[in-house]
This record gives structure tokens, C-alpha cells and sequence, in this order.
């Protein structure tokens, strides 16, 4: 059964949102303050803080999440160039569909929607292309 796949303890993607968890934790934390303390811009404060929150997420994933044997030298850039990708393109249409859909608080809001888009983007990108699992047959 599906749910029963997605709800084992073992699952990468329940092991990639506890990882989530904890590096949006931080890189929420760093945008907003970076936004509302610092003054910093939009997408200074959104690129920023995902930087801060992608070291995180890189060390976790590689280990905790598909406990990858990889190269470091392999899979950083292909981390880096996913995580590049995703922020550009999630956090793009969160600042078009705010602009939409909210008056008022719209970078706030782009940023939560950014988020959402991001997270799910971001979990396909490492699953399948910075940390592949290798395919066991027989």
C-alpha cells in the first residue's frame, strides 16, 4: 500500500523532511532576519539564507538521508547546480503568485510559498540526481 511505503521510518523522503525540518529552520530563520532586521532585499535575504540553509541540508542529506558513498567531488556541484535551479525557479513563481493572489505582506508570503515549491523540487533533484541510489537486480 502507498501510505504504508511513505510512512516507514526508513523512507527517504520522511528521512529528507526531518532534514527539511531542520535547515528550513535555519534558512527561514536567516532570511527573515536578514529581510526584516538587516534590510536586506528580497532576493538577497532569500538567496542568503538558503545558502546558509543548503550547507546544512548537503551534509545531512548526504549522510542521514541516502547515506551516499559518492564523491564529494561528484556530488557538490550537482547539489550545488539542483539547489541553484530550484531556488531560482521556486522562488520565482512564490513572487509572480503572490503578487496574484495577496495584497499586502507579499515577500513574506512569497517566501512561504517559495518554500513549499523548493522543499518538493529540491527532494526529486537529490533523490535522482545528486545522490542516486544504485539499482540492485537478481
Amino acid at each position: 500500500m502507498i501510505t504504508t511505503h511513505f510512512l516507514k521510518p526508513t523512507n527517504t523522503f520522511i528521512r529528507f523532511l526531518l532534514v527539511g525540518v531542520m535547515n528550513t529552520l535555519v534558512g527561514l530563520s536567516s532570511i527573515y532576519l536578514l529581510l526584516q532586521v538587516v534590510g536586506l532585499s528580497y532576493w538577497i535575504s532569500t538567496f542568503l539564507g538558503n545558502s546558509i540553509g543548503a550547507a546544512v541540508s548537503y551534509m545531512l542529506n548526504r549522510q542521514f538521508t541516502f547515506a551516499s558513498k559518492g564523491s564529494f567531488g561528484r556530488s557538490i556541484p550537482l547539489f550545488v547546480a539542483v539547489i541553484l535551479g530550484c531556488y531560482f525557479l521556486s522562488f520565482s513563481l512564490s513572487k509572480i503568485m503572490a503578487g496574484f493572489l495577496f495584497i499586502g505582506y507579499t515577500n513574506e508570503i512569497a517566501v512561504l510559498l517559495g518554500t513549499g515549491l523548493y522543499t518538493f523540487m529540491n527532494y526529486l533533484g537529490q533523490k535522482y540526481i545528486v545522490f542516486p541510489q544504485k539499482k540492485h537486480f537478481g
